[in-house]
């Protein structure tokens, strides 16, 4: 008998309550998601863009296949990096991944 009442469903008010409890964890989750990985990700997303923005002409970059250069002419929405060698290439401004002096230990070119 005591199985029984505990099995059965709160009566009355307790209704709505209820489903606001079973809704609570679901609330949660999305709160967790969102500050452990779409915020920081769209913070990053932002860090990146003002960056871009910011080089200027002899700045040092990695792009994001890895290409080591310098920038030699800045363009609206491109670079002309200069490479070893001496060679230049054209290169989209979306394809610089980051300043080479932030590597640690890189090479002093």
């Amino acid at each position: 008998m005591l199985h029984v009442l505990l099995m059965a469903p709160p009566s009355g008010g307790a209704q709505g309550g209820s489903s606001l409890m079973s809704f609570l964890p679901l609330v949660l989750i999305f709160v967790v998601f969102y500050f452990f990985m779409i915020r920081p990700q769209m913070k990053k997303t932002k860090d990146q863009k003002k960056y871009r923005e910011a080089l200027k002409k002899g700045d040092k970059i990695i792009t994001i296949g890895g290409i080591h250069g310098k920038i030699a002419e800045v363009n609206d929405t491109t670079f002309v990096i200069e490479v070893e060698g001496g060679n230049r290439l054209k290169i989209e401004r979306s394809a610089v991944s980051m300043e080479s002096t932030q590597l640690l230990g890189s090479d002093k070119q």
